[in-house]
C-alpha cells in the first residue's frame, strides 16, 4: 500500500500542548518522596496547573500525579505510597492544548524497561515526530502533549539498541540520546527514569531551557539531583556541580555513579533571556548567571536611559510591581536619586496573571492580586516599575489602580524591552496579536495602557545586563524582543498555527470541554 493512503494529518484543533514547567530527579540512598515534594514546591513558580511524582523501588515505579498546586495533590497517604530512593517530579502551567488532568506529567511508557519523562519546553518538530511514531514506529500516543512525543522518541531509540535491561549501559543510554538530538528540535530539558537502570537528564544543543544538577554527600555514599533551577538544590541542601551543558546528557545509576557526555553535534550556548527577566526566581544562578545581579543591572541600565532622555524628570517616588519588578526598580531609584517606595500589596494567593486565559480574568484578578497604599500615591508623579509589559492588560489596570489611588501623574517603566513576538520554546508569551507592542509604537503603548510616559529596556543593555555575569555566553534566546528564533525552523506556517492555538478563544473553547469531559466522566 502507498504511504499517501495511509496519510497522517493533524488539523489546528488538535496541535500540541507545549509546557512551561519546573522538573527535578533525585537519586539517593533512601526514599526521595520528601525531597522531592519540597523541590517541587520550591519550583512552584514555574507553574501552578499540575503537579505529579514518579519513584522506583525495586525496578517498579509509583506514579501519582493531578491538577493543582504541588500542596493539593500529594497528601500523607499518596507520599507514603511514592516509595523508592530514585524518582523524579514535574510542575506545569500549559501554554496552549488542554489543562486536563490526563495532561499532567510525568509521563510514562512500558516498552522498553518501563519509562517516565518529565519536561520542560517545547518541540518545534512535534507534529512531525508523532507523525512518525504512529505511522513508522508503531508507538501509541495517548495526549496531546510534546512532552509524550518526547518521551516516545526516547523510549523507541532505547529500543533500537535490542538490550535488555541487566545489560544496558551508560553508553547505550548517551547513544539514545544522540539519536533523539537529531530528530527533534526546539527548546528542551527533560529528565527521564529508567525502571531499575537510574535518571537521566539531558538539554537541546542551544541551552534554551535551564538545567543544573548537584550533589551531597552522606553516611551511605553520594546523592545527585537535578533541576530546573539552582534554588531547588539550595533548599534541599544540595550542593551545585554545575549547568547541564547545552545538547550534554548526565545519566546517574541506581547505584548512585554519575556519567556524563556531550551528544549533540555544535551545540551552541543560547539560554533563553526570559528567564533572568521574569520566569527564574531571584535567588537562582542559571549557565554561571545570577538572575538577582542580572535583574540589579536591569534597573542600572534602565535608570542610564531615564537619565539620558529626562534628565529633568521630576519623578517623585519609584513604585515597583511586585514581585518580579522589585529586584530592577531598587538599583532604579537609586541611581534616580528618588524615594523607594512599596505601593502595592500584593496576595500571593492568585496565580500568574500572564498565564490566565481571557483579557476579562485577567483584568478582575489584576485586581485580586494586587491592592495600593493610597499613602504612597496620593499627589505624588510615580514611576512604576515592572519585568516586562506583555498583554498590557495588567500594566493598564495597574496605572488606573494608582490614578484612583490619587497619584498626579503614572509613568512606567518595562525592565525588559517591547514584547513583540510569541514564543515557541515553551514560554505562554502569545500570538502576536495579543501582544501590546506588537505593530504598535512606544507612544501607541503608552496611551494603550493609560500612562503619562513609558520607557523600555534597550535590546543591547538587557544582553549586557545578563552576559557581565557569564563574559563566555554572549547569546541569547530572546525571540519575543527581536522575532529571531534560534533554531531557525520556525516558518510562517507554524506561527500561523501558533496564534490558532495560543488565543484566549482556544483557550476558553478548550477550558469548557475539558469541564464536559469531567462532567461526563463523573457521572459515569
Amino acid at each position: 500500500m502507498e504511504r499517501a493512503a495511509n496519510r497522517f494529518e493533524l488539523s489546528p484543533e488538535t496541535l500540541t500542548v507545549k509546557n512551561m514547567c519546573g522538573i527535578i530527579g533525585i537519586v539517593a540512598k533512601s526514599n526521595v518522596n520528601q525531597a522531592l515534594f519540597d523541590g517541587l514546591t520550591i519550583l512552584q513558580h514555574r507553574g501552578q496547573d499540575a503537579a505529579g511524582m514518579v519513584t522506583c523501588d525495586d525496578a517498579r515505579l509509583y506514579l501519582c500525579k493531578n491538577n493543582g498546586l504541588v500542596r493539593d495533590v500529594f497528601n500523607s497517604r499518596q507520599m507514603l505510597n511514592l516509595k523508592g530512593h530514585m524518582g523524579i517530579g514535574h510542575i506545569r502551567y500549559p501554554t496552549a492544548g488542554c489543562s486536563s488532568s490526563s495532561e499532567a506529567q510525568p509521563f510514562y511508557v512500558n516498552s522498553p524497561y518501563g519509562i517516565a519523562l518529565a519536561h520542560n519546553g517545547n518541540l518545534t518538530n512535534s507534529e512531525e515526530l508523532k507523525r512518525d511514531l504512529i505511522m513508522d514506529e508503531l508507538r501509541h500516543i495517548n495526549t496531546e502533549s510534546d512532552s509524550e512525543v518526547l518521551l516516545n522518541i526516547l523510549a523507541f531509540e532505547l529500543q533500537r539498541i535490542g538490550k535488555l535491561k541487566k545489560d544496558l549501559t551508560p553508553e547505550d543510554v548517551f547513544s539514545a540520546v544522540r539519536r533523539l538530538h537529531q530528530r527533534c528540535r526546539g527548546g528542551y530539558s527533560a529528565i527521564a527514569l529508567i525502571s531499575g537502570v537510574g535518571v537521566l537528564a539531558f538539554r537541546d544543543r542551544f541551552g534554551i531551557r535551564p538545567i543544573v544538577f548537584g550533589e551531597r554527600v552522606t553516611d551511605r555514599g553520594m546523592e545527585y539531583v537535578v533541576a530546573s533551577e539552582s534554588v531547588a538544590m539550595d533548599a534541599l541542601d544540595f550542593n551545585v556541580t554545575r549547568d547541564v551543558a547545552p545538547g550534554e546528557a548526565i545519566f546517574i545509576s541506581e547505584q548512585g555513579e554519575l556519567f556524563a557526555e556531550q551528544c549533540a553535534e555544535n551545540p551552541q550556548p543560547t539560554p533563553c533571556i526570559f528567564e533572568y527577566v521574569y520566569l527564574a526566581r531571584p535567588d537562582s544562578v542559571i549557565d554561571n548567571i545570577s538572575v538577582y545581579k542580572t535583574r540589579l543591572r536591569m534597573g542600572e541600565a534602565l535608570a542610564a536611559k531615564i537619565l539620558r532622555l529626562r534628565p529633568e524628570h521630576d519623578i517623585d517616588v519609584v513604585i515597583p510591581i511586585p514581585d518580579t519588578g522589585r529586584t530592577a526598580a531598587l538599583p532604579l531609584a537609586y541611581e534616580l536619586n528618588v524615594k523607594y517606595r512599596e505601593g502595592f500589596i500584593k496576595n500571593r494567593y492568585i496565580p500568574r496573571t500572564f498565564i490566565m486565559p481571557g483579557q476579562s480574568v485577567r483584568k478582575k484578578s489584576v485586581r485580586q492580586k494586587l491592592n495600593a497604599i493610597e499613602l504612597e500615591f496620593r499627589g505624588k508623579n510615580v514611576l512604576l516599575v515592572d519585568d516586562s509589559i506583555v498583554r498590557g492588560t495588567t500594566s493598564r489596570e495597574i496605572v488606573q489602580m494608582a490614578r484612583d489611588a490619587g497619584a498626579a501623574k503614572v509613568y512606567f517603566a518595562s525592565a525588559a524591552p517591547p514584547v513583540m513576538y510569541p514564543n515557541v520554546y515553551g514560554i505562554d508569551i502569545p500570538t502576536s496579536d495579543e501582544l501590546v507592542a506588537h505593530g504598535r509604537s512606544e507612544d501607541e503603548v503608552c496611551a494603550t495602557i493609560g500612562a503619562d510616559w513609558l520607557i523600555y529596556q534597550e535590546v543591547e543593555d538587557l544582553v549586557d545586563a545578563a552576559s557581565e555575569g557569564n563574559p563566555d555566553i554572549d547569546r541569547f534566546e530572546m525571540s519575543v524582543f527581536t522575532g529571531e528564533y534560534v533554531t531557525g525552523d520556525v516558518s510562517e506556517d507554524y506561527l500561523a498555527n501558533l496564534s490558532i492555538e495560543r488565543s484566549d478563544s482556544a483557550k476558553q473553547s478548550r477550558a469548557m470541554m475539558d469541564d464536559v469531559l469531567n462532567d461526563v466522566s463523573n457521572m459515569a
